[in-house]
């Protein structure tokens, strides 16, 4: 199957020649049925701009569920058996989603919350700042061995686990594509750094993503960055013109979090082994990662502090006074006076 490309027309249709169990991941930015109704304005009476294309009309719910049930059913068809799907909506619909994608036995893994720094405020007073939307992230299946790049998430949240809050702004800015008068290209381009959050979570590099309503590319241009292949569906010209100049000039980037070697485990090398090669020496001060001394490297794979003899790893539990901890998560050695892992010593061994 081709990679890389922009196909035109009616999503459903070309979902249903595409080849079973093709893609890795899927992400889908469907119609939202906003069911958007005369005129907003902001305070100072000028229009607001919202959803009121055509692509987001429809004639009733019965017809916008049809519609979900159709594309969604294709891409359960499409996607590897241990690929994983995103879909992005808001109150207006992603529940409506949710059910379907049930009944369609997709594996729910996680709600996520996109909590926009940047809300669109509510003109009216009439309710509350809908200051949110929701992506719904799932399997295809319940057996599904589905990525999840736990490790590379955490390193993005300053070594803490990920949360299914995310904290982002809308697309703004040289971020948001204009048309000849200026005026928003589209109404609904999503931030490039919802995108990169999903992509470097649930995908590995060379992986083909699927984006079924491709709109400007933004899947496809954070795609290339990463080191990602796509393939966009998309009915628009214009939409698809300009995400071709969009990702045209896109540099892949490569580096450990692109290439998930975060995720990989480390090899299984002992401290000896280490000192054998001269990443390690005797007596060397383990340091955790406030660069606190807490012991000095002995033999027989042990270490010591002040009080006694003890393997890395009932060390580390010790001054964490827990019952277990993992030592080479804990320990840093110093160099150039700068901390450095421990654990990152294994894999410079096995260079």
């Amino acid at each position: 199957m081709k990679k890389d490309i922009i196909l035109q027309g009616d999503c459903v249709q070309i979902l249903k020649d595409l080849p079973s169990k093709s893609v890795d991941l899927i992400f889908a930015d469907p119609p939202y049925f906003m069911q958007t109704q005369n005129e907003l304005l902001r305070v100072n009476g000028e229009k607001f701009n919202g959803v009121d294309d055509k692509w987001d009309k429809f004639e009733s719910f019965e017809a916008y569920d049809k519609f979900c049930h159709n594309w969604l059913k294709e891409c359960k068809r499409i996607l590897k058996d241990n690929g994983s799907i995103w879909v992005i909506g808001s109150f207006q619909n992603i529940f409506r989603i949710g059910y379907i994608m049930q009944n369609l036995s997709f594996w729910v893994l996680n709600d996520i919350i996109w909590a926009k720094t940047n809300p669109v405020p509510n003109f009216k007073g009439t309710r509350f700042c809908n200051s949110h939307e929701s992506l719904i992230w799932c399997a295809k299946n319940k057996n599904s061995k589905y990525t999840f790049n736990y490790k590379t998430m955490k390193f993005l949240n300053n070594n803490k686990q990920e949360k299914s809050v995310w904290n982002l702004a809308l697309c703004t800015g040289n971020e948001r594509l204009k048309d000849k008068n200026n005026k928003k290209l589209h109404s609904t381009q999503k931030p490039e750094l919802l995108l990169e959050k999903i992509i470097l979570s649930s995908s590995k590099e060379k992986d083909l993503i699927l984006d079924p309503f491709f709109g400007t590319g933004t899947t496809g241009a954070v795609a290339r960055r990463l080191g990602r292949h796509f393939l966009g569906i998309e009915e628009n010209k214009i939409y698809i013109d300009s995400a071709k100049i969009r990702i045209k000039n896109i540099k892949t980037i490569s580096n450990e979090l692109t290439q998930a070697k975060l995720e990989i485990k480390p090899p299984r090398i002992s401290l000896e082994s280490l000192k054998k090669v001269g990443l390690l020496k005797d007596n060397e001060k383990f340091y955790d990662k406030n660069k606190n001394f807490i012991c000095t490297l002995k033999q027989d794979n042990k270490v010591r502090d002040k009080k006694e003899l003890l393997s890395i790893h009932k060390m580390a539990a010790k001054h964490l006074n827990k019952k277990n901890h993992n030592g080479w998560n804990f320990f840093y050695v110093l160099r150039n006076d700068a901390l450095k892992s421990i654990d990152s010593l294994r894999y410079e061994y096995e260079k």
